[in-house]
């Protein structure tokens, strides 16, 4: 666990499918848009980095140059895997390509699906032509030049120099320098089609066919589109002319859908070319919820409540390029593992194919148009306008794709203006007025789907947009009042979060980045996740006014380590199921949800009844035809004497109706007699018996006498001694020895009058390794610039404790009693996650975390009769938690960790 170089190892299951490879990444890359005769040029090529500037000199053009290097394409260099470091601005590329006999009827073309920024090609020093922007395919005609069979150069030249009116977007996590996207030999028909797009109709069961060729036609010339059910639809170019357009009744029509993600192949011919593609037939709308008149995003006129995750679609070796098409797929099932049913990838146009495994998949996905982040001058302005066309004409036919986010939190729009005497950047009205009109160009580009003009954040508003959307980061216990104010000030008319000029209408008001990670001060660095993304959890579906939320993110990154997975894609633990039992990460995303509100622990007194608040969402749709549902609820826990309690298990029947959004009557539940930590289980079932939702809810009990416990405060050690240093955390409530030494503890306590002969020692212990948010220095690093990439120990920040993973810090630990050693035991790790209920319980709420989440291990040590007796006698008795082990020791009070005891004595 937390080992920070590991985000950069070799991901082991997909390092011996790469192996096996004779080039990296095989597959065509375009299965949208697919000729069955080409050639992938991924591989090695020569390289050489133009440190100089040397320009395109004649020798350099025909690749007779010395290459002292060797890159494998696509990986941008820089990157790992590429084989290459990053030591300059401009580079070269080069290598042999033969082009088979049999295209000689053909053209012959050469692709390269992203290369960044300026790239210009030659063959065998003859120009191709020079193609400026860094996330959309460009091709080059080698076909007067082609010498088929025979072995001709290639040479490529990128200039990757930083301009600011470019779309860089958050490359600061590892730069997509040159190629990063398959290149490869394609062979088209002499009358080749440039794309092809499909409209689907689902209300009237049809579907259009848009397309362009190339070049205009010489003579009108037929363009055929077969579909798999065997449907055929004629369209015709007409001499002079390059667009081509039918429509298509489609018989019986299977639908696209999340749960059925079907999809129709087609292949397209015009001439002598052959296109292979697929769609998927599917309507993206909007549509009220059900039984309110609130408006949410429909896939096949029925509301989905979305619930996705920001994916920075990164990798540690390849950056912007995966490794494997294999772990392509697997960014996409992960998610659906846990019950997201989207992604939104950000402020990068999305290799195309994830976003087929998106579409084979059944994942819904925003796609955004990267930022610059210079200022929206004209030539920012223009490079945008380019993108934007180029992303939407490649990525039409994804039917994953439901939503285009134009600009993000204002990046790349701002200006600076002299006011008063200071510069301040300033999201000027003309500018505001440019942020529309991308809004309805891209409408015009794509009436099949949403667009969104401004993802907003930090004060900015919205123009003209068919999401009300919003990005904000709080801590768990801040949601509640949050989302009651966007409960009054969301309706058509209201001018919030929109800029002046503009307001709400009817669109869909959705969170589009939340979490915990930003919401503390200065960040969090690693952190576990779960516990306030539960009270987040809990708060949203209490709120059915908004439409759904995407959580920030998908996986750890560079710099950023609020993922669900870390950055080589290794799990991260939360626990649930420790706490009620088969409960797990997708319970937080169900389709019926059953929320206990914002606070979900609460103190109690022991013997006492306690009221839970019980609100339950349902967007279950036609998925649970029944009228009933049913809740059972159990308490289980662990006493202060370090022993398991468990109630009955109880249940409630309740009515149910499809997208029900409706507060129960609380249930009344008793707590146990004796003090400690206790976790309330609910259960959703329907009346077959199948469980839709687990949900837990926790009880710190106390009040109860306990005259056989004897205690001292985790806090309060007689002595400590440890190589880097020993600390109290929270007044007390946790101790820590970082390093190798040990903590010496006296309990006191009249014994004597307790009856028993029998007793152990109670404690609460885990490992403590030594963190940069330890280190004296670590304030150096306190400015980095984080956001674009800025590289530092994910524990560094005061508020931050790596969350429970699985790479383990394990300590020897010897406990010795009175002097004589009592047990050895292995502390496997230091976890930090939800288990750690009462780590996070007692925070102090004031925007900083102290080792929120974190737990030990329960240790249950029997004293000796003679021990005993002593105990009794003396009314004292010292004992001693020592580690020769590098990654010290924690000590855990009855307010810390995941038991409620201090360090103590029980005699029985």
């Amino acid at each position: 666990m937390k080992k920070i170089l590991s985000i950069f190892l070799s991901l082991l299951l997909t390092a011996p499918l790469l192996f096996a490879q004779e080039i990296p990444l095989p597959e065509h890359p375009r299965p949208d848009f697919m000729r069955d005769n080409w050639i992938n040029l991924n591989g090695t090529w020569d390289f050489e980095f133009d440190s100089l500037n040397t320009g395109l000199s004649n020798e350099w053009q025909a690749g007779k140059s010395k290459f002292s290097k060797e890159i494998t394409v696509p990986f941008p260099w820089g990157s790992e895997l590429s084989g290459v470091k990053d030591e300059a601005d401009i580079a070269w590329y080069r290598r042999e390509i033969k082009v088979p006999e049999n295209w000689k009827s053909k053209k012959t073309f050469f692709t390269i699906g992203a290369s960044d920024w300026e790239t210009t090609v030659w063959i065998d020093g003859q120009l191709l032509g020079k193609h400026t922007g860094g996330y959309t395919p460009f091709s080059f005609d080698l076909t007067p030049y082609v010498k088929h069979g025979k072995k001709q150069k290639l040479v490529i030249r990128v200039d990757d120099a930083r301009r600011m009116f470019t779309l860089y977007g958050k490359q600061g996590y590892g730069n997509a320098r040159g190629i990063w996207q398959t290149a490869y030999l394609e062979a088209r028909g002499n009358t080749f089609i440039k794309y092809s797009h499909f409209l689907p109709d689902i209300d009237n069961q049809s579907v259009t066919i848009k397309g362009e060729l190339g070049e205009a036609a010489i003579t009108d010339i037929p363009v055929e589109i077969r579909f798999s059910n065997g449907q055929l639809a004629i369209a015709k170019v007409t001499a002079g002319q390059k667009k081509f357009e039918t429509s298509l009744k489609i018989n019986s029509p299977h639908l696209w859908s999340l749960e059925d993600p079907y999809l129709y192949d087609v292949s397209i011919k015009a001439g002598d070319d052959l296109v292979n593609s697929y769609y998927g037939h599917r309507k993206i709308s909007v549509t009220p919820l059900p039984g309110t008149d609130i408006p949410y995003i429909a896939i096949n006129n029925e509301p989905v409540y979305l619930q996705l995750a920001l994916d920075q679609s990164y990798h540690p070796e390849g950056f912007y390029t995966f490794p494997t098409d294999e772990f392509m797929k697997n960014e996409i099932v992960l998610a659906k593992n846990i019950g997201l049913n989207g992604i939104r990838t950000h402020i990068k146009v999305e290799v195309p194919r994830k976003l087929y495994w998106a579409d084979k998949l059944g994942c819904l996905v925003m796609a955004d148009l990267p930022n610059s982040w210079g200022e929206p001058d004209e030539q920012m302005q223009k490079a945008s306008e380019f993108t934007l066309r180029e992303m939407i004409e490649r990525d039409f036919n994804h039917p994953s794709i439901f939503s285009w986010i134009v600009f993000n939190e204002t990046w790349g729009l701002k200006t600076a203006v002299e006011k008063n005497g200071k510069k301040e950047n300033v999201y000027l009205p003309k500018t505001q007025y440019w942020v529309a009109s991308m809004y309805y160009l891209a409408k015009s580009l794509d009436g099949t789907r949403l667009v969104e003009d401004n993802s907003i954040c930090c004060g900015a508003g919205h123009t003209e947009t068919d999401i009300y959307s919003w990005h904000q980061y709080l801590p768990g216990y801040k949601w509640e009042e949050f989302m009651s104010n966007l409960d009054t000030t969301t309706y058509a008319g209201s001018t919030y979060d929109y800029e002046p000029g503009f307001s709400q209408g009817n669109q869909p008001m959705i969170n589009s980045e939340c979490g915990n990670v930003w919401g503390y001060a200065g960040s969090t660095g690693d952190v576990d996740w779960s516990y306030d993304y539960h009270r987040m959890m809990n708060v949203f579906r209490k709120h059915p006014i908004m439409a759904g939320w995407l959580y920030t993110e998908h996986h750890d990154v560079i710099n950023e380590w609020n993922g669900y997975w870390k950055f080589d894609r290794t799990p991260k633990y939360t626990g649930l199921g420790d706490l009620a039992s088969g409960m797990a990460d997708t319970d937080f995303h169900s389709l019926v949800y059953l929320s206990t509100g914002q606070d979900i622990t609460r103190k109690s007194t022991a013997g006492t009844k306690e009221a839970v608040e019980l609100y339950l969402s349902c967007h279950t749709g036609n998925k649970m035809p029944q009228s009933k549902l049913k809740i059972s609820y159990q308490l289980k826990g662990t006493d202060e004497f370090g022993e398991t309690y468990s109630s009955e298990k109880n249940e409630v029947v309740v009515d149910y109706q499809p997208w029900m959004q409706k507060q129960l009557n609380d249930l009344s539940v008793k707590m146990p007699a004796k003090n400690g930590i206790y976790h309330l289980s609910l259960q959703v079932q329907d009346m077959n018996g199948k469980v839709w939702h687990t949900n837990v809810m926790s009880f710190a009990v106390e009040g109860a006498s306990a005259p056989n416990h004897f205690t001292v405060p985790a806090g309060s050690y007689l002595d400590a001694a440890f190589t880097v240093k020993s600390e109290s955390v929270l007044d007390g409530k946790k101790a820590n020895g970082l390093g190798t030494g040990s903590f010496q503890y006296s309990i006191k306590g009249d014994a004597d009058a307790v009856k028993g002969k029998n007793g152990y020692l109670l404690l609460e212990l885990s490992s403590r390794p030594t963190y940069m948010r330890d280190d004296k220095d670590a304030e150096k690093l306190k400015d980095l610039d984080y956001m674009l990439g800025a590289v530092a120990d994910p524990a560094k920040n005061a508020n931050a404790y790596p969350m429970t993973d699985t790479y383990l810090n394990a300590s020897e630990v010897v406990i010795s009693v009175a002097g004589k050693k009592a047990n050895s035991l292995i502390l496997s790790d230091d976890p930090a996650d939800h288990r750690g209920v009462l780590s996070w319980f007692n925070q102090n709420e004031d925007g900083t975390l102290t080792e929120a989440g974190t737990y030990g291990y329960l240790v249950k040590i029997p004293l000796s009769r003679s021990q005993v007796r002593a105990f009794k006698k003396s009314g004292s008795l010292d004992f001693e938690i020592k580690t020769e082990s590098k990654n010290g020791v924690a000590v855990y009070g009855k307010d810390f960790g995941q038991y409620a005891f201090d360090p103590g004595v029980v005699i029985y």
